[in-house]
Parts: structure tokens; C-alpha cells; sequence
């Protein structure tokens, strides 16, 4: 029997984690194959890695201990990659030289498959002298362009494309423009953004007070705090960006604010880090720890919860003696410290199986409760090791005892890391878990609420067949089992759309409390939600103690929700029949392919000739094209050039890009992506056009052709539109195109943009 709870489930590993030799032959031939070569690899740095390795399968199987993508997929590989998912990079210096050493090392840190975070507060504002070349400073912001431009043009490891966190403190003399510079849909797209505000600026906020503008001794504006704040909040109620970081709060609570200065954090918000730090993750299945669930007597199987965290804690130390790192000062840090970030994932369906409506008083009691055990277990789990293996090489037993979040730990814990000391400097956050959960079984991801009960997937097979998928949430699959397919959800079963945005920041604050790092969460609010109720929001965060705040309003600009009444014998959150899309490449029916397509014996195609100024040799584009469904689509690219210096870069493109277009879906993005890469050098004037590289000028070629034979509607538009689409669903955002899979399921989870149709994400 299949140990996978749900076809996506399977799909996803076969995807992502499953470990293939470069033809894409499995190597893991199973789950247990997979489960088995993560045992083995971090079982590799114990005394008795016999031993360790059967503890270690033992917590992996059946899901209930679910490291990061990036350990899953690559530990025991052999593959140079870092299993580590977050770094914040070095100070970034305020000079040319400097600043382009960092776009260097962020260039090898996203190589290895590595989620960054900069801060860019350290650059002089726009306008600024700069001595000695008689110029005016370019600002943050330009070389933020030039960051996004690198992030374009390199590929994660294990198929993840990079994912970088940007940073500006709220007194910097250009944050206004870094707060709107997403209003252009064109600008940053590779980044998340998020303004650090400081304990004084909300304390101007609210006693409306003015507020200067610095940059090393210099006052270059003074604003009006709420003004400012207003201007943070239109943005992100407009563009769902940036997002709000309480930079001194991250800093107080910090477990080693006696050695480190935090100015940064990872992609998603959830691992504030200092300079070079590096952090990995991991997540306790709750879903999969309570005993009978939706009885009178169900509840979480505390000693089982304890123990998997004291085997995960072990597991996670191992990974930073096991991981390579990209840089020599990232693997500095992390030994140094060892941060772990152990979290959680399924925590709304426990609740459920609890009978507790997520957003309640007793769930927040609940979750604080949870919670707060594995605090207790991981520490005290780290304080074992430390007995075993030593503590951390900066542990300081007076300085890390008194630091803020440690003063909150239960008084035995506290005796007994002032005893033996401690492993691991920091042990807890809650990480975006979009893909992990769908391997799980579609469990509710990290501590958000269910997104949704149950949508239709819909697969294309390898003969050109479709067959639609049912993706049922994992506590609802489990009550139908359990009560009947048809039986009536409770009501106490609600979702991300209907919860109330109070509800999440109340949930949010009770999982903080004992979150020693940070929390990726998104607080979903209606699109019709007023402005003033909107900032609402960010306070309640603010007065409830939570160390940033990420929300989603659904909009023609993040994605908006269409729908239309639930039939009376609908249950809460499920779907009734309604009408499907006519079989097109555009709207909600753009499909994702389950395998490439076979290719036929012949295909129509066009061959393009292109000459770059100042090129001896012209570049030849051939592009043929597949039919599917009366439709016309790219299905291969053939790029050559008698230039020899061409020839690797050609061969590479020509079979990456093939082997985009071979799995359907909206592959529009590769002409953006291409047209995107500039050359440092210089670009070319072709046809009173400026092509700012070579490789912009291929994916206009491309683009041309897709235009020609009706794929994309007109030059920088997305797919042609079928004016007898339409598009009707119940309860569910129709959010934009997954640049992966093609469907549009791209939604903010945990503040990162993730597909739920095919786990694809933003935050790599």
C-alpha cells in the first residue's frame, strides 16, 4: 500500500524530493528510499550511525517528521548543494567595490540552492555625494534593480529559482521610494520586501509625531511618522508589499542579542538572522500526532509530540555538521551558533480533530499550550546534546539566560542550560510549509489556517488525455472516512478566506510567544475591507506582541476571488458542480503536466535569423510547434551560432527551454525572464529598439513567434484570450498564473506566493 495519502502527495516527492540520476531515471525507487537516504546522511556525523539511522527513519515515516525541502532533496545525494534554506548576507558596504563583492557572494549563496536576505539601509540615499568622482549617489534602490536582475538569471539547485528578502529601516532617507517601488508590476519581482520599524518610529506613530530621515550624521527629511506609516500601509493594502518587520522587538528577544545585531531576515520572514547567518528548517507533522480524532476523547499525543521533537532537534544539529555552504563565513556562523528553526505543520487540522475552531479563544490557548511542550522538548533536547557533544562555541551561560526570550523559559529548563549549557543558540520557528504539506497529504501548512477544503486539479497525461484530481485537505479526507462522504462539515471547520483578520493576528501572537525566531504567517483580509480596518490589523499585531506582520488583500493587482453563492446543500468551505472552462490554454484550465509530452515524429515549425550588432556570426532560432486540443503551442527551441564562444550558453538555453515548453502549461514567463537579462556591458540598438542583451533579444524572437502563431495575445501580454471562457468558482481565489505549472492557484501562503496546484513557490 502506498504510504502516500493523496495523488499530489506522490507527485510532489516524484517532483521535488525524489532523487533521480541526470536522464531522470529514479534512484529512489520508493518514499522509503527517500526517507531512508536522509536517515543515513545525517546518521553519518553520530558515534553510532547504525543506531541513529533507524531513529531517524523512524521519525521520517509516514510523515510525521518533515525536514525542508532543501535537506529532503538533497541530503545523501552527494550533490553540492547546502541543505540550509535561509542566509542573510554580509553588510553590504557603501561603495562601488563593495557593493558589487556582495552581489558576488549572493550569487553563490542562490547557486547552491540558498533563500537570501539583505538589508540596504547601509547604502546612501539617492542624491548623496560621493567623494572623489565629483557624483551624486544612485541610492539602495538601483542596485536593488541590479540584485533582481542577477536572481533572474540563476536557477536554485533541485529546481528551485532563487529567492531574495530585501530590507530598509524606516528612517532611511529613501524609504518612500523603497515602500512604493513595487507599484511597478515590472520592478523587484524577485524580491519580497519588508520595512524594519523600530520601537520609536510606532511610538511617533501613535503619538503622531515627526520623524527624521538620517543617513550616518545627517538628517536629510523630516516627515510626519503616521504619514509614513500610512504610506507603508497603502502600499502593501494596494500591493500586498512590503511587509512590516519590529526590527527592535527581533533584536530584545534575541537569544544572542550579547553577540549579534539582527538587520535582515530570510525570505519569508520567519528567520531573522545577522550578517552571514544561516539558518535550516524543519516541521513537526501535528496532524499526524492526535489520537482519535473527532471524538469526545481526541487529543494530541503529548509524549509522542516530545519524543519526535527530541529526535528531530538531533537530526536538525546533525545537518549543520553534515551541510556544505556556499561561503566560508556562512559555515563559520553556523557552527558557531547552530541555529535550528524546528516548527510545525498541521496545526489548524489537529485543531480540527479537536473539535476547535481556529481563530477561537480555545484554539489560541490550545496552540499556546502545543506550543509551548515543544519549546520545552527542543531545549531541553539541545541541553542533552550539549551534555553529549558540547554547547555552542559563544554560549555564555550569565549573557544568554538574561537575553529577553530566555527570561520567558520555564525556571527548570533555565537551571538545567546554566548546568550543562546548550547545543543550540536558537531552536524554534515556523516556516511557510506550501510544499512540505502537500507531500504530507495536503495537511493545513505551518500554523495557517486551512486554505481550502477541497479544490479539482486537473492533469495532463503523457497520450494528451486530462483527468481531473480531487485535493482534499487532510482533516476533511480524514472526517469523510471517518462520518461519510457526504456528511455535513461541523461548524467549527473554517478557512483562510472566511476567518476574520483579528482571528489571525490572535493566532499568530499566541504561536509567538514561544517561537524563539519568528513566525511566516499571512493574515488574510477580505478585498472589500476598509482602509482604517486594514491598519487595524498591523497594530493589533503591534500591540499583541508579534515580531512582523504579513497580510493578503485579494485585488486585480495580488489576484482576486471570483464566486457566486453556495447551493444550500453545500458544506462550508466544499465546491458543487459548476461549469468548467472550455478546453483552452487560457484561464483557470491552463493544466499542468504530470509528464512531458512524447514528442511526434514530425512538427511545424519556423526558423529565425538574428544579428547582433557588432556580432560576426548571426544566432538561428528554430522553434517548432506541437498541437493539443486545435490549439497551437512552442513545444521545442533549437538555438545555433557559428561563434564557438556561443556554443555552451546556446546548447544550454536551447535545452533548458525546451524542456520548459515540453510541460506545458503558461510558458509565457520565459519570454519575460529572457527579455529581462541585461548585459553589464551594454546593450544594442536593434530596429530603433534598445535590446539591453543578447539573450533579451532571443526571448523577443520567441515572443514574436508566440505571438504569430496565436499562443500569446500581442508583444509583452500574457496567453491569447477565448472570449467563450468562463470562469466560476465557490469560495476559492483565482489567483495569477504559476509560472511552473501554468494553473491559477499562485496564492500568499505564510508570505510567500505558492501554487497549490503544483507546490510551486516564490521563496524558492
Amino acid at each position: 500500500m502506498s504510504r502516500f495519502a493523496a495523488p499530489i502527495a506522490e507527485q510532489i516527492w516524484d517532483m521535488k524530493y525524489r532523487f533521480k540520476q541526470a536522464d531522470g531515471t529514479p534512484i529512489d525507487v520508493t518514499v522509503e528510499d527517500s526517507w531512508r537516504r536522509i536517515a543515513r546522511d545525517l546518521a553519518r556525523a553520530e558515534d553510532k550511525p547504525d543506531v541513529w539511522e533507524e531513529k531517524f527513519f523512524e521519525a521520517l515515516e509516514d510523515f510525521k517528521y518533515l525536514p525542508a525541502g532543501r535537506i529532503t532533496a538533497g541530503a545523501g545525494t552527494a550533490r553540492q548543494v547546502t541543505l540550509f534554506n535561509c542566509f542573510v548576507m554580509g553588510t553590504v558596504p557603501d561603495s562601488m567595490a563593495g557593493i558589487f563583492d556582495m552581489l558576488k557572494e549572493a550569487a553563490l549563496t542562490m547557486q547552491q540552492g540558498g533563500g537570501i536576505g539583505y538589508d540596504f539601509s547601509t547604502i546612501r540615499p539617492r542624491g548623496a555625494d560621493v567623494k572623489g568622482v565629483a557624483a551624486d549617489a544612485s541610492g539602495p534602490l538601483s542596485f536593488m534593480d541590479v540584485w533582481d536582475a542577477m536572481c533572474r538569471t540563476i536557477m536554485s539547485a533541485g529546481s528551485r529559482r532563487g529567492a531574495m528578502m530585501a530590507t530598509m529601516r524606516c528612517d532611511h532617507p529613501d524609504i518612500e521610494q523603497f515602500i512604493t517601488a513595487k507599484s511597478d508590476p515590472a520592478r523587484l519581482r524577485m524580491f519580497n520586501m519588508s520595512v524594519l520599524v523600530t520601537d520609536d518610529f510606532m511610538d511617533a506613530v501613535k503619538a503622531d509625531g515627526s520623524w527624521d530621515l538620517v543617513f550616518g550624521d545627517k538628517v536629510y527629511h523630516t516627515v510626519e511618522a503616521r504619514d509614513l506609516w500610512n504610506k507603508i500601509m497603502q502600499a502593501t493594502y494596494d500591493y500586498a508589499e512590503p511587509g512590516v518587520i519590529f526590527i527592535d522587538r527581533i533584536n530584545k528577544a534575541n537569544n544572542l542579542s550579547y553577540v549579534e545585531e539582527i538587520c535582515a531576515t530570510n525570505p519569508c520572514g520567519e528567520q531573522p538572522l545577522p550578517p552571514y547567518g544561516a539558518c535550516l528548517l524543519g516541521s513537526v507533522n501535528m496532524a499526524r500526532l492526535v489520537s482519535n480524532p473527532f471524538e469526545a476523547n481526541a487529543e494530541l499525543n503529548l509524549d509522542a509530540m516530545q519524543e519526535l521533537v527530541a529526535t528531530a532537534v538531533r537530526m536538525m544539529d546533525n545537518v549543520v555538521d553534515v551541510s556544505k555552504f556556499p561561503l566560508d563565513a556562512q559555515a563559520a556562523e553556523a557552527q558557531n551558533k547552530r541555529r535550528i528553526g524546528l516548527g510545525v505543520t498541521g496545526l489548524a487540522d489537529a485543531l480540527l480533530m479537536l473539535g476547535l475552531r481556529y481563530g477561537s479563544d480555545e484554539a489560541a490557548r490550545q496552540t499556546d499550550e502545543w506550543l509551548h511542550q515543544i519549546a520545552r522538548a527542543a531545549y531541553l533536547a539541545s541541553v542533552d546534546l550539549a551534555k553529549e557533544k558540547g554547547a555552542f562555541p559563544l554560549f555564555d551561560a550569565e549573557k544568554y539566560l538574561a537575553s529577553g526570550n530566555m527570561m520567558n523559559m520555564d525556571e527548570d529548563v533555565r537551571d538545567a542550560i546554566r548546568e550543562h549549557g546548550i547545543r543550540n543558540a536558537l531552536l524554534t520557528s515556523i516556516a511557510p510549509t506550501g510544499t512540505i504539506s502537500l507531500y504530507a497529504g495536503n495537511v493545513s501548512s505551518g500554523i495557517e489556517p486551512v486554505f481550502a477544503y477541497a479544490y479539482t486539479r486537473k492533469v495532463l497525461q503523457k497520450d494528451g488525455s486530462r483527468t481531473e484530481e480531487e485535493v482534499v485537505d487532510y482533516a476533511v479526507k480524514m472526517y469523510r472516512d471517518k462520518f461519510g462522504a457526504d456528511a455535513e462539515l461541523p461548524d467549527y471547520f473554517v478557512n483562510a478566506q472566511t476567518l476574520a483578520p483579528a482571528d489571525h493576528v490572535k493566532m499568530q501572537a499566541a504561536a509567538q510567544k514561544w517561537i524563539d525566531s519568528s513566525i511566516s504567517k499571512t493574515i488574510n483580509c477580505p478585498e472589500d475591507i476598509s482602509f482604517d480596518d486594514f491598519k487595524d490589523v498591523y497594530m493589533q499585531a503591534w500591540d499583541q506582541g508579534c515580531k512582523g506582520c504579513t497580510t493578503y488583500r485579494p485585488n486585480d493587482v495580488t489576484g482576486s476571488v471570483l464566486s457566486v453563492s453556495e447551493s444550500a446543500d453545500t458544506a462550508p468551505g466544499e465546491t458543487a458542480d459548476a461549469p468548467h472552462e472550455s478546453d483552452t490554454e487560457n484561464g483557470a484550465e491552463v493544466v499542468y503536466m504530470s509528464e512531458p509530452l512524447d514528442r511526434p515524429q514530425s512538427l511545424e515549425g519556423h526558423t529565425y535569423k538574428l544579428k547582433w550588432p557588432d556580432s560576426e556570426h548571426a544566432i538561428y532560432l528554430t522553434i517548432n510547434d506541437i498541437i493539443i486540443g486545435g490549439h497551437r503551442r512552442p513545444f521545442e527551441v533549437f538555438i545555433n551560432s557559428k561563434n564557438m564562444e556561443h556554443y555552451a550558453w546556446t546548447l544550454a538555453l536551447t535545452r533548458m527551454i525546451s524542456a520548459v515548453f515540453r510541460r506545458g502549461g503558461n510558458v509565457s514567463f520565459v519570454v519575460e525572464e529572457l527579455k529581462a537579462v541585461f548585459d553589464p556591458r551594454g546593450g544594442a540598438w536593434v530596429q530603433g529598439k534598445y535590446i539591453p542583451s543578447i539573450l533579451a533579444a532571443i526571448g523577443g524572437v520567441i515572443e514574436t513567434h508566440m505571438v504569430a502563431t496565436g499562443f500569446l495575445e500581442g508583444e509583452g501580454m500574457g496567453l491569447k484570450s477565448d472570449p467563450k471562457a468562463e470562469v466560476v468558482t465557490l469560495n476559492t481565489p483565482r489567483g495569477k498564473a504559476c509560472p511552473s505549472c501554468g494553473q491559477f492557484e499562485m496564492q500568499m501562503v505564510e508570505g510567500c506566493m505558492t501554487c497549490r496546484s503544483c507546490g510551486h513557490s516564490k521563496c524558492g
